[in-house]
């Protein structure tokens, strides 16, 4: 057997990343279905442990000292997203698809506890494979799992993954067909074809960049801003143990992205600071990978046998309301081709990730014309701001059957 400290498996977690890029690049319709590279190293790995496991053979041991540290610094860049000028600058369309988002994740959650008790399993497995997977994606799941484990949901981590993938591939099956539906029974009133989406994706990196730094290669700003993510993680580990002094149930990440929160919206009107949000938002997705690799790496995947069953009726369920949310969701959003091609992102990031919503509104985008609007709307709530508001509705949830 192979044992590895935590530097080793930290190294042996980006070596399993090329893995899974490779396999993307050698499997087209994992990249089509947006399986993110990490996730599939990750699993891969966590196969061959699986294949071993049942020759009776252990293959590896692994240090996981910095898979926590990992993932409490990604939250942590979370909450510095969760800017109220950029929600502002947005308008009452970012705001009011926000709170639609909002809303719709604590109905998976309750969706999910019924599906979950019909089946005769823990309540809590139901908010596992709600918004926690699916809202929240893989690293949320991930970052949960420990907690819903400690609360009686056996084999959490494995589920979590298991929800997450199929909710990435569902919502790149559905959110364009629901996206195209809306379009033509409304006979909607829709643009020239051949723009190909540029002029939104070029509105988008303009205004998720647009208060970045412009001296970005020099070391003195990219330190200022790593000192800033270190001390929203000190303040807000303290302000975690204020919570568990209260009794609260949370997440170790919890704390540090509302400090984080804090200190981008005083930045924002002070600039005490000078975040580089260019900075951060890579250093989150660093930390993120690793963070995914690392966790996925580990996995019991033993634990699921006996679940699949649920897990499939539990997924079918949520992909359903999905769908038919998306109606209500269009006439919300205006009733027009904007809102169809919103609708059709809405579903890839609250069943998938923001990179689902990006693919489906560009398919949507490429056959009818430009939507800027969408572009704009869409990514700022699915990359920035419903991951803030769901680690809060889970905490609720998970506090709620505890």
């Amino acid at each position: 057997m192979l044992e590895l400290d935590f530097v080793q498996t930290l190294a042996f977690a980006g070596v399993a990343l090329l893995a899974g890029e490779g396999l993307r690049r050698l499997v087209p319709v994992l990249s089509r279905y947006n399986l993110p590279a990490p996730v599939l190293g990750g699993l891969l790995v966590a196969m061959f442990v699986l294949i071993a496991r049942g020759q009776g053979a252990t293959l590896v041991q692994f240090d996981t000292t910095l898979q926590s540290p990992l993932m409490i610094a990604f939250f942590t860049t979370i909450g510095f997203g969760a800017s109220l000028s950029l929600l502002k600058v947005g308008g009452p369309d970012v705001l009011r698809f926000f709170l639609l988002a909002t809303v719709f994740a604590v109905l998976q959650n309750v969706v999910g506890i019924l599906v979950a008790l019909g089946f005769g399993l823990h309540p809590l497995f139901g908010v596992l494979a709600g918004s926690v997977t699916l809202t929240g994606g893989p690293a949320t799941g991930l970052a949960f799992a420990p907690l819903f484990e400690e609360a009686g949901v056996i084999g959490a981590s494995s589920v979590a993954v298991a929800i997450a993938i199929g909710g990435i591939v569902a919502g790149g099956l559905v959110g364009g067909p629901v996206g195209t539906v809306l379009i033509e029974r409304g006979r909607l009133e829709t643009p020239r074809r051949g723009s190909g989406g540029r002029v939104e994706v070029a509105l988008v990196e303009t205004e998720t960049t647009v208060h970045a730094s412009t001296d970005e290669d020099d070391a003195w700003p990219i330190l200022r801003n790593l000192v800033a993510v270190l001390v929203a993680i000190w303040i807000g580990h303290w302000v975690s143990r204020g919570f568990a002094a209260l009794g609260m149930t949370l997440p170790a990440y919890i704390g540090a992205m509302l400090v984080a929160a804090a200190i981008r919206n005083l930045d924002d009107v002070t600039g005490w600071i000078g975040l580089s949000h260019r900075f951060i938002n890579s250093f989150g997705i660093v930390t993120l990978t690793l963070f995914l690799v690392m966790a996925l790496m580990t996995l019991k995947l033993w634990e699921l046998t006996g679940l699949v069953l649920p897990l499939v009726a539990i997924l079918l369920v949520q992909v359903a309301l999905a769908a038919l949310a998306a109606g209500p969701i269009f006439r919300l959003m205006g009733r027009n081709y904007e809102a169809a091609v919103m609708s059709g992102g809405f579903i890839g990031f609250m069943l998938g990730t923001t990179a689902n919503a990006m693919a489906v509104m560009r398919a949507l985008v490429e056959r009818y014309g430009p939507a800027p609007r969408a572009f704009l709307v869409a990514p700022i709530v699915g990359a920035f701001f419903i991951d803030f508001t769901n680690a809060i509705i889970i905490t609720l949830f998970l506090n709620l059957f505890t």
